[in-house]
């Protein structure tokens, strides 16, 4: 019982309009009560029934007002329901006099509806002050200059924290609401961001090492009719090489990382090139870096090569990298490329990496006949 409560007070409070109505009715329901009976000391100077069927409606009114704030929108015929609430509000005031003042707050608490801005604070504080001098005027509790300077200023004090009360109850459930909102969109995000860096980093992670996986399969089915001893290495190659994915993998979707080096993604490249009968040329002179440049590089070398393998029909494949200037440049370049050179979500994956780290990347067909791909990262990033 205590959670279903507790779950419908939470339902409640999301729900801003229960706060705008409870603001708004505790309020005006107050001044009403304090209107109709016509203060601490004085006998109710109209029929009570009367003023409370009048400030009934103006609690109508200023409620639609007030949700219209919270939903942050101007409501059809806001100026027919504005002229009606001043109508209701300053048609009594010469009668029911000092009490049913405060109500103005109501009608400077609607001008943000129809104004906007610096215009809409003006109206508002001179509204208040001209309604306070008049109320004041019409049934001034004291008649020396003192005290009339005094109530104005009381009153007008007064009409400020109610405006403020209902203003900005509304306004206050407006911005509440839009963070609930932005939460919820920040969330889906995250959550959005989250599953492609885990396909972006599967797609990377897998991609070399189910390609190796097929060629080393390949060759030891071909090997093993005239060569056991070397089948056996490359299916025990091939363990190897699934056991570092399934880590990898787990890495990854334990705690998001998994560590990889450029020396080991360039050496295990040239092995898995050589097995292929692609040629392999290294050129690589590179100081130690710090380790998301170097993690970088070394998934451009994996997804570089990957492409050689599964989208190229290349005889030789070269790897190179350096340092000019303060920023580090890696290429692999292979000769035998696909007309449309390899399409996927690897490169795509390789881009974002790369510009993450405020670097540039390229890939593309070169003269003649083969492709590039080409990464370049400042050396320190932050």
């Amino acid at each position: 019982m205590t959670a279903a409560l507790t779950d419908v007070g939470r339902r409640l409070v999301a729900d801003g309009r229960w706060i705008v109505v409870a603001v708004h009715v505790t309020a005006l329901g107050g001044l009403l009560a304090v209107d109709a009976a016509g203060g601490e000391d004085l006998q109710p100077t109209v029929d009570p029934r009367l003023m409370v069927a009048v400030g009934l409606a103006v609690l109508a009114l200023e409620l639609r007002h007030g949700l219209a704030i919270e939903r942050g929108v101007r409501p059809r015929g806001v100026g027919a329901t504005l002229l009606a609430l001043v109508v209701l509000v300053y048609l009594p005031l010469p009668w029911w006099g000092w009490f049913w003042g405060t109500q103005q707050a109501t009608v400077l608490a609607a001008v943000p509806l129809v104004l906007r801005g610096r215009v809409a604070a003006v109206a508002m504080v001179g509204l208040g002050l001209s309604g306070a001098v008049v109320t004041v005027l019409l049934d001034p509790p004291v008649s020396t200059p003192v005290g009339f300077v005094y109530w104005t200023v009381y009153l007008a004090f007064g009409l400020a924290m109610f405006t403020a009360t209902l203003y900005g109850s509304a306004r206050l459930v407006a911005v509440q609401q839009e963070l609930h909102r932005t939460r919820r969109e920040l969330a889906r995000t995250a959550v959005a961001a989250e599953r492609l860096r885990v396909s972006r980093d599967l797609h990377d992670l897998l991609g070399q090492s189910l390609s190796a996986i097929s060629l080393k399969g390949d060759l030891a089915v071909r090997l093993l009719a005239r060569n056991t001893g070397a089948a056996r290495a490359e299916i025990e190659d091939v363990a190897r090489v699934a056991r570092e994915a399934l880590r990898g993998v787990r890495a990854i979707t334990r705690d998001g990382t998994h560590a990889v080096h450029l020396r080991q993604e360039i050496d295990g490249a040239t092995t898995l090139m050589r097995a292929a009968h692609i040629a392999p040329r290294v050129e690589v002179d590179l100081p130690e870096l710090p380790p998301r440049v170097e993690g970088t590089l070394a998934w451009a070398v994996r997804e570089g090569v990957t492409n050689v393998l599964r989208h190229s029909r290349a005889t030789t494949c070269a790897i190179s990298a350096g340092t000019r200037d303060g920023v580090v440049h890696l290429s692999v370049v292979n000769d035998g490329a696909d007309p449309g050179g390899p399409a996927g979500s690897g490169l795509l994956g390789l881009a974002e990496r790369v510009r993450a780290l405020s670097g540039s990347f390229a890939a593309g067909p070169v003269e003649p006949g083969g492709f590039r791909l080409a990464v370049e990262l400042p050396r320190e990033v932050r």
